[in-house]
Protein backbone atom coordinates (compact mmCIF):
# COMPACT_ATOMS: atom_id res chain seq x y z
CA UNK A 1 0.00 0.00 0.00
CA UNK A 2 1.21 3.45 -1.04
CA UNK A 3 2.31 5.85 1.93
CA UNK A 4 -0.60 8.29 1.22
CA UNK A 5 -3.12 5.45 0.93
CA UNK A 6 -1.59 3.88 4.14
CA UNK A 7 -2.47 7.47 5.76
CA UNK A 8 -5.78 7.13 4.49
CA UNK A 9 -6.56 4.24 6.33
CA UNK A 10 -4.50 4.56 9.30
CA UNK A 11 -6.16 6.11 13.05
CA UNK A 12 -6.84 9.93 13.29
CA UNK A 13 -8.19 12.92 15.54
CA UNK A 14 -11.41 14.34 14.50
CA UNK A 15 -11.02 17.44 17.11
CA UNK A 16 -11.20 15.37 20.35
CA UNK A 17 -13.00 12.14 18.74
CA UNK A 18 -10.44 9.30 18.02
CA UNK A 19 -11.29 7.38 14.24
CA UNK A 20 -10.05 4.51 13.44
CA UNK A 21 -9.58 5.61 9.46
CA UNK A 22 -9.99 9.15 7.46
CA UNK A 23 -12.44 7.77 5.68
CA UNK A 24 -16.85 8.73 6.29
CA UNK A 25 -19.90 7.86 4.91
CA UNK A 26 -21.26 11.28 3.96
CA UNK A 27 -24.65 12.85 4.89
CA UNK A 28 -26.72 12.23 2.39
CA UNK A 29 -30.74 11.78 2.62
CA UNK A 30 -31.75 8.19 1.96
CA UNK A 31 -35.83 8.44 2.14
CA UNK A 32 -35.70 5.71 4.62
CA UNK A 33 -37.63 7.07 7.63
CA UNK A 34 -41.42 6.78 6.44
CA UNK A 35 -43.32 9.26 8.80
CA UNK A 36 -40.41 10.53 9.93
CA UNK A 37 -38.99 7.51 11.98
CA UNK A 38 -36.23 5.80 11.46
CA UNK A 39 -37.02 2.28 10.31
CA UNK A 40 -35.48 -0.69 9.74
CA UNK A 41 -34.41 0.48 6.36
CA UNK A 42 -32.42 3.47 7.68
CA UNK A 43 -30.73 0.76 10.06
CA UNK A 44 -29.73 -1.78 7.47
CA UNK A 45 -28.36 1.00 4.95
CA UNK A 46 -26.05 2.18 7.71
CA UNK A 47 -25.07 -1.56 9.09
CA UNK A 48 -23.73 -2.19 5.55
CA UNK A 49 -21.89 0.87 5.66
CA UNK A 50 -20.59 0.33 9.22
CA UNK A 51 -19.55 -2.92 8.57
CA UNK A 52 -17.70 -2.16 5.26
CA UNK A 53 -15.11 -0.40 7.52
CA UNK A 54 -15.95 3.63 7.26
CA UNK A 55 -14.60 5.39 10.50
CA UNK A 56 -17.95 6.98 10.99
CA UNK A 57 -21.18 7.22 9.26
CA UNK A 58 -23.19 9.92 8.91
CA UNK A 59 -27.09 10.33 9.30
CA UNK A 60 -28.26 13.17 6.81
CA UNK A 61 -31.10 15.89 7.07
CA UNK A 62 -32.32 15.49 11.14
CA UNK A 63 -34.00 18.45 10.86
CA UNK A 64 -34.14 20.65 14.14
CA UNK A 65 -38.11 20.85 14.03
CA UNK A 66 -41.10 18.96 12.50
CA UNK A 67 -41.58 22.57 9.83
CA UNK A 68 -37.65 22.17 8.97
CA UNK A 69 -38.34 19.30 6.82
CA UNK A 70 -38.80 19.24 3.00
CA UNK A 71 -41.09 16.34 2.88
CA UNK A 72 -43.51 14.56 5.66
CA UNK A 73 -41.09 11.27 5.79
CA UNK A 74 -38.03 13.26 6.77
CA UNK A 75 -36.84 12.80 10.11
CA UNK A 76 -37.17 15.51 13.04
CA UNK A 77 -35.19 15.40 16.28
CA UNK A 78 -37.84 14.76 19.14
CA UNK A 79 -38.82 12.68 21.75
CA UNK A 80 -40.72 10.69 19.36
CA UNK A 81 -37.35 8.95 17.65
CA UNK A 82 -35.48 9.00 20.69
CA UNK A 83 -35.87 5.47 21.21
CA UNK A 84 -35.79 3.92 17.49
CA UNK A 85 -32.37 6.14 17.00
CA UNK A 86 -31.16 5.25 19.98
CA UNK A 87 -31.43 1.64 19.56
CA UNK A 88 -30.19 2.20 15.62
CA UNK A 89 -27.22 4.31 17.01
CA UNK A 90 -26.05 1.48 19.96
CA UNK A 91 -26.57 -1.55 17.18
CA UNK A 92 -24.60 0.20 14.51
CA UNK A 93 -21.55 0.49 17.46
CA UNK A 94 -21.61 -2.95 18.32
CA UNK A 95 -21.69 -4.26 14.92
CA UNK A 96 -18.54 -2.07 13.97
CA UNK A 97 -16.80 -2.12 17.30
CA UNK A 98 -14.77 1.38 17.30
CA UNK A 99 -17.00 3.16 14.67
CA UNK A 100 -18.56 6.51 15.16
CA UNK A 101 -21.90 7.83 14.57
CA UNK A 102 -22.43 11.87 13.15
CA UNK A 103 -25.92 13.41 12.57
CA UNK A 104 -26.37 15.91 10.29
CA UNK A 105 -28.74 18.58 11.94
CA UNK A 106 -30.45 20.34 9.04
CA UNK A 107 -33.46 23.04 8.19
CA UNK A 108 -35.10 23.37 5.17
CA UNK A 109 -35.95 27.08 5.75
CA UNK A 110 -38.15 28.10 2.97
CA UNK A 111 -38.00 25.14 0.66
CA UNK A 112 -40.58 22.65 1.74
CA UNK A 113 -42.96 20.72 -0.11
CA UNK A 114 -44.96 20.50 2.94
CA UNK A 115 -48.74 21.41 3.04
CA UNK A 116 -49.74 21.44 6.32
CA UNK A 117 -47.28 22.48 8.64
CA UNK A 118 -47.17 22.54 12.63
CA UNK A 119 -45.72 25.31 13.53
CA UNK A 120 -46.37 27.20 10.97
CA UNK A 121 -48.59 29.07 8.41
CA UNK A 122 -45.71 28.56 5.37
CA UNK A 123 -41.95 27.80 5.51
CA UNK A 124 -39.94 30.45 6.08
CA UNK A 125 -36.78 31.78 5.13
CA UNK A 126 -34.60 35.14 5.15
CA UNK A 127 -36.76 36.82 2.88
CA UNK A 128 -40.73 36.74 0.96
CA UNK A 129 -39.97 34.22 -2.04
CA UNK A 130 -41.51 31.19 -4.07
CA UNK A 131 -41.55 28.12 -2.75
CA UNK A 132 -40.16 26.39 -6.23
CA UNK A 133 -40.62 22.63 -4.40
CA UNK A 134 -43.93 23.67 -2.65
CA UNK A 135 -45.83 24.72 -5.60
CA UNK A 136 -46.84 21.52 -6.81
CA UNK A 137 -48.39 20.47 -3.70
CA UNK A 138 -50.14 23.65 -3.12
CA UNK A 139 -47.62 25.80 -1.26
CA UNK A 140 -46.51 27.73 -3.67
CA UNK A 141 -45.28 31.14 -1.12
CA UNK A 142 -42.40 31.08 1.46
CA UNK A 143 -42.64 34.27 4.19
CA UNK A 144 -39.52 36.32 5.59
CA UNK A 145 -38.81 35.43 8.99
CA UNK A 146 -39.54 37.73 12.03
CA UNK A 147 -36.02 38.26 14.51
CA UNK A 148 -38.86 36.09 17.26
CA UNK A 149 -38.81 33.71 14.27
CA UNK A 150 -34.92 33.60 13.82
CA UNK A 151 -34.39 33.76 18.05
CA UNK A 152 -36.78 30.54 18.30
CA UNK A 153 -34.76 28.62 15.17
CA UNK A 154 -31.32 28.77 16.74
CA UNK A 155 -33.17 27.58 19.84
CA UNK A 156 -34.17 24.45 17.48
CA UNK A 157 -30.42 23.89 17.12
CA UNK A 158 -29.41 24.22 20.48
CA UNK A 159 -32.06 21.36 21.40
CA UNK A 160 -31.76 19.09 18.48
CA UNK A 161 -27.62 19.37 19.26
CA UNK A 162 -28.76 18.36 22.97
CA UNK A 163 -30.75 15.36 22.08
CA UNK A 164 -28.29 13.86 19.56
CA UNK A 165 -25.27 14.18 21.94
CA UNK A 166 -27.78 12.11 24.65
CA UNK A 167 -29.03 9.58 22.07
CA UNK A 168 -25.52 8.28 21.23
CA UNK A 169 -24.38 10.33 18.23
CA UNK A 170 -20.81 11.27 18.61
CA UNK A 171 -19.93 14.59 16.32
CA UNK A 172 -22.74 16.41 14.84
CA UNK A 173 -22.40 18.05 11.05
CA UNK A 174 -24.66 21.68 10.72
CA UNK A 175 -25.39 22.10 7.46
CA UNK A 176 -24.90 25.21 5.80
CA UNK A 177 -24.82 24.65 1.92
CA UNK A 178 -26.93 23.37 -0.66
CA UNK A 179 -29.48 26.10 -0.19
CA UNK A 180 -31.16 25.00 2.73
CA UNK A 181 -32.22 27.22 5.84
CA UNK A 182 -28.54 28.79 6.97
CA UNK A 183 -27.13 28.66 3.23
CA UNK A 184 -30.61 30.79 1.99
CA UNK A 185 -29.08 33.59 4.54
CA UNK A 186 -25.94 33.45 3.72
CA UNK A 187 -26.17 33.47 0.00
CA UNK A 188 -27.23 37.03 -1.36
CA UNK A 189 -29.54 35.66 -3.48
CA UNK A 190 -32.19 34.44 -1.12
CA UNK A 191 -31.13 37.01 1.40
CA UNK A 192 -32.56 40.47 0.88
CA UNK A 193 -33.17 41.79 4.33
CA UNK A 194 -32.24 45.33 5.27
CA UNK A 195 -32.10 44.49 8.92
CA UNK A 196 -28.92 43.20 10.60
CA UNK A 197 -29.19 39.82 9.36
CA UNK A 198 -28.99 40.51 5.40
CA UNK A 199 -26.89 43.19 3.33
CA UNK A 200 -23.09 42.30 4.24
CA UNK A 201 -21.72 39.55 4.64
CA UNK A 202 -21.32 39.93 8.10
CA UNK A 203 -24.98 40.44 8.70
CA UNK A 204 -25.78 37.59 6.47
CA UNK A 205 -23.69 34.86 8.21
CA UNK A 206 -25.25 36.28 11.48
CA UNK A 207 -27.35 33.79 11.63
CA UNK A 208 -25.24 30.63 11.12
CA UNK A 209 -22.88 31.81 13.35
CA UNK A 210 -25.61 31.87 15.94
CA UNK A 211 -26.60 28.40 15.26
CA UNK A 212 -22.58 27.27 15.54
CA UNK A 213 -22.32 28.77 18.82
CA UNK A 214 -25.60 27.66 19.99
CA UNK A 215 -24.80 23.96 18.78
CA UNK A 216 -21.52 24.10 20.49
CA UNK A 217 -22.27 25.60 23.57
CA UNK A 218 -25.18 22.44 23.91
CA UNK A 219 -22.95 19.80 23.23
CA UNK A 220 -19.33 21.17 24.75
CA UNK A 221 -15.71 20.86 23.62
CA UNK A 222 -15.54 16.66 22.86
CA UNK A 223 -18.59 16.61 20.89
CA UNK A 224 -16.57 17.73 17.40
CA UNK A 225 -18.74 20.08 15.05
CA UNK A 226 -18.44 19.65 11.21
CA UNK A 227 -19.77 22.07 9.06
CA UNK A 228 -20.98 21.88 5.52
CA UNK A 229 -20.62 24.75 3.23
CA UNK A 230 -21.03 25.84 -0.35
CA UNK A 231 -18.14 26.80 -2.31
CA UNK A 232 -20.14 28.07 -5.32
CA UNK A 233 -24.34 28.59 -5.05
CA UNK A 234 -23.85 27.71 -8.80
CA UNK A 235 -25.96 30.47 -9.53
CA UNK A 236 -24.76 34.00 -10.91
CA UNK A 237 -26.19 36.18 -8.08
CA UNK A 238 -25.40 33.89 -4.85
CA UNK A 239 -21.91 32.70 -3.14
CA UNK A 240 -18.91 32.17 -5.29
CA UNK A 241 -15.69 31.30 -4.18
CA UNK A 242 -13.72 34.72 -2.95
CA UNK A 243 -17.15 35.11 -0.59
CA UNK A 244 -16.63 31.65 0.77
CA UNK A 245 -13.11 31.73 1.85
CA UNK A 246 -14.14 34.77 3.69
CA UNK A 247 -17.50 32.46 5.05
CA UNK A 248 -15.14 29.10 5.91
CA UNK A 249 -12.33 31.78 7.68
CA UNK A 250 -15.68 33.09 9.95
CA UNK A 251 -16.45 29.58 10.75
CA UNK A 252 -12.93 29.45 11.31
CA UNK A 253 -13.20 31.74 14.28
CA UNK A 254 -16.48 30.58 15.40
CA UNK A 255 -14.97 27.81 16.74
CA UNK A 256 -16.16 24.92 13.95
CA UNK A 257 -13.74 21.80 14.25
CA UNK A 258 -13.86 20.77 10.59
CA UNK A 259 -14.99 22.22 7.37
CA UNK A 260 -17.00 19.90 4.27
CA UNK A 261 -16.72 22.36 1.31
CA UNK A 262 -18.93 22.06 -1.28
CA UNK A 263 -21.22 23.51 -3.82
CA UNK A 264 -24.59 23.97 -5.50
CA UNK A 265 -28.01 24.46 -4.85
CA UNK A 266 -31.05 22.01 -4.56
CA UNK A 267 -33.22 24.71 -5.69
CA UNK A 268 -31.33 26.06 -8.65
CA UNK A 269 -28.14 24.45 -9.75
CA UNK A 270 -28.01 20.78 -7.69
CA UNK A 271 -25.75 19.22 -10.63
CA UNK A 272 -22.56 21.27 -9.20
CA UNK A 273 -22.47 18.81 -6.48
CA UNK A 274 -23.56 15.85 -7.91
CA UNK A 275 -21.80 16.14 -11.13
CA UNK A 276 -22.24 13.44 -13.98
CA UNK A 277 -25.50 12.40 -15.67
CA UNK A 278 -28.91 14.61 -15.01
CA UNK A 279 -31.08 13.67 -12.36
CA UNK A 280 -33.98 14.96 -14.39
CA UNK A 281 -35.46 11.76 -16.43
CA UNK A 282 -35.28 9.80 -13.00
CA UNK A 283 -36.68 11.83 -11.20
CA UNK A 284 -39.61 12.48 -14.00
CA UNK A 285 -40.20 8.61 -13.75
CA UNK A 286 -40.08 8.89 -9.64
CA UNK A 287 -42.72 11.98 -9.77
CA UNK A 288 -46.54 11.23 -9.48
CA UNK A 289 -47.81 14.42 -9.07
CA UNK A 290 -49.22 15.64 -12.38
CA UNK A 291 -47.96 18.94 -11.74
CA UNK A 292 -44.68 18.66 -10.51
CA UNK A 293 -44.14 16.35 -13.67
CA UNK A 294 -44.91 19.04 -16.09
CA UNK A 295 -42.81 21.34 -14.20
CA UNK A 296 -39.61 18.86 -14.65
CA UNK A 297 -40.63 18.54 -18.54
CA UNK A 298 -40.75 22.22 -18.45
CA UNK A 299 -37.76 23.32 -17.07
CA UNK A 300 -35.67 20.05 -15.96
CA UNK A 301 -33.17 20.78 -18.62
CA UNK A 302 -32.40 24.35 -17.05
CA UNK A 303 -32.55 23.13 -13.68
CA UNK A 304 -30.29 20.32 -13.93
CA UNK A 305 -27.68 21.81 -16.20
CA UNK A 306 -24.76 19.78 -17.38
CA UNK A 307 -21.57 19.29 -14.85
CA UNK A 308 -19.89 16.10 -16.66
CA UNK A 309 -17.97 14.12 -13.81
CA UNK A 310 -14.44 13.75 -13.06
CA UNK A 311 -12.66 12.58 -10.40
CA UNK A 312 -11.92 15.67 -7.34
CA UNK A 313 -14.10 18.28 -8.75
CA UNK A 314 -14.10 20.27 -5.82
CA UNK A 315 -9.96 20.04 -4.94
CA UNK A 316 -8.82 23.11 -6.71
CA UNK A 317 -11.26 25.15 -4.88
CA UNK A 318 -11.05 23.32 -1.69
CA UNK A 319 -7.64 23.59 -2.02
CA UNK A 320 -7.81 27.67 -1.35
CA UNK A 321 -10.41 27.38 1.76
CA UNK A 322 -7.54 24.86 3.14
CA UNK A 323 -4.52 27.41 2.88
CA UNK A 324 -6.86 30.06 4.84
CA UNK A 325 -8.09 28.12 7.53
CA UNK A 326 -6.66 26.23 10.74
CA UNK A 327 -9.21 24.05 11.49
CA UNK A 328 -9.32 20.49 10.06
CA UNK A 329 -10.54 19.92 6.42
CA UNK A 330 -12.95 17.15 5.32
CA UNK A 331 -12.65 16.61 1.35
CA UNK A 332 -16.17 15.58 -0.46
CA UNK A 333 -16.77 15.76 -4.66
CA UNK A 334 -15.55 12.96 -6.81
CA UNK A 335 -13.35 10.56 -4.80
CA UNK A 336 -13.85 7.64 -6.00
CA UNK A 337 -10.97 6.32 -7.28
CA UNK A 338 -7.71 5.04 -4.91
CA UNK A 339 -5.67 7.28 -7.06
CA UNK A 340 -7.85 10.32 -5.86
CA UNK A 341 -7.94 9.19 -2.33
CA UNK A 342 -3.98 9.47 -2.22
CA UNK A 343 -4.31 12.77 -4.13
CA UNK A 344 -6.34 13.90 -1.46
CA UNK A 345 -4.51 12.92 1.29
CA UNK A 346 -1.23 14.16 -0.27
CA UNK A 347 -2.75 17.78 -0.36
CA UNK A 348 -2.96 17.29 3.49
CA UNK A 349 -6.70 17.14 4.01
CA UNK A 350 -7.71 15.25 6.84
CA UNK A 351 -10.36 13.12 5.87
CA UNK A 352 -12.39 12.17 3.19
CA UNK A 353 -16.42 11.79 2.86
CA UNK A 354 -17.61 9.77 0.60
CA UNK A 355 -21.43 9.73 -0.49
CA UNK A 356 -21.98 7.83 -4.22
CA UNK A 357 -19.04 5.43 -3.76
CA UNK A 358 -20.35 3.68 -0.51
CA UNK A 359 -24.11 3.23 -1.99
CA UNK A 360 -21.91 1.14 -4.98
CA UNK A 361 -20.24 -0.84 -2.88
CA UNK A 362 -20.73 -0.47 1.31
CA UNK A 363 -17.54 -2.30 1.71
CA UNK A 364 -15.50 0.06 -0.07
CA UNK A 365 -12.89 1.01 3.11
CA UNK A 366 -12.35 -2.92 3.61
CA UNK A 367 -11.63 -3.99 -0.50
CA UNK A 368 -9.58 -0.96 -0.80
CA UNK A 369 -7.27 -1.69 2.34
CA UNK A 370 -7.27 -5.47 0.55
CA UNK A 371 -6.34 -5.00 -2.83
CA UNK A 372 -4.40 -1.80 -4.28
CA UNK A 373 -6.37 -2.50 -7.88
CA UNK A 374 -9.73 -1.33 -6.07
CA UNK A 375 -12.43 -0.22 -8.39
CA UNK A 376 -15.27 1.02 -7.44
CA UNK A 377 -17.37 0.48 -10.03
CA UNK A 378 -19.75 3.60 -9.45
CA UNK A 379 -20.48 5.24 -12.86
CA UNK A 380 -22.23 8.57 -11.41
CA UNK A 381 -25.23 8.05 -13.44
CA UNK A 382 -27.25 9.42 -10.45
CA UNK A 383 -29.97 7.71 -10.56
CA UNK A 384 -29.51 6.31 -6.76
CA UNK A 385 -30.32 10.24 -5.60
CA UNK A 386 -33.75 10.10 -7.78
CA UNK A 387 -35.20 7.82 -5.77
CA UNK A 388 -35.10 9.08 -2.06
CA UNK A 389 -38.85 9.77 -2.56
CA UNK A 390 -39.14 5.95 -3.84
CA UNK A 391 -40.49 2.74 -1.94
CA UNK A 392 -37.61 2.06 0.48
CA UNK A 393 -35.44 5.25 -0.43
CA UNK A 394 -32.77 4.78 -2.42
CA UNK A 395 -30.47 1.92 -3.16
CA UNK A 396 -27.62 1.51 -6.33
CA UNK A 397 -29.74 0.22 -9.64
CA UNK A 398 -26.15 -1.59 -10.73
CA UNK A 399 -26.85 -3.85 -7.74
CA UNK A 400 -29.87 -4.94 -8.49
Amino acid sequence: MSEMLDRAFSPAMLGALPLKNRILKAATYEGKSPGGVPGDELARFHREIVAGGVAMTTIGFCTTEADGRINDQMMWLHEGVREPLTRMIAELKALAPGVKVSGQISHCGNFSKIRKMQRLKRPLGPSRGFNMLGAASGAPFAGAMTLADIDYLVKTYADAATFMKAVGFDAAEIHFGHGYGLSQFISPKTNRRTDEYGGSLENRMRLPLRALEAVKSAVGEDFPILGKMNMTDGVRDGVHLPEAIEIASLFDRGGIDALICSGGTSSYNPMVYFRGDSLAQGMLEQQSNPIARLGLKLIGSRMFRDYPYYENYFLEDAKKIRDRVNCQMVYIGGCTELSSLEQVMKEGFDFVQLGRPLIKDPNYVKHAMADPGYKNGCTHCNRCATLIEAPGGIYCPLNR
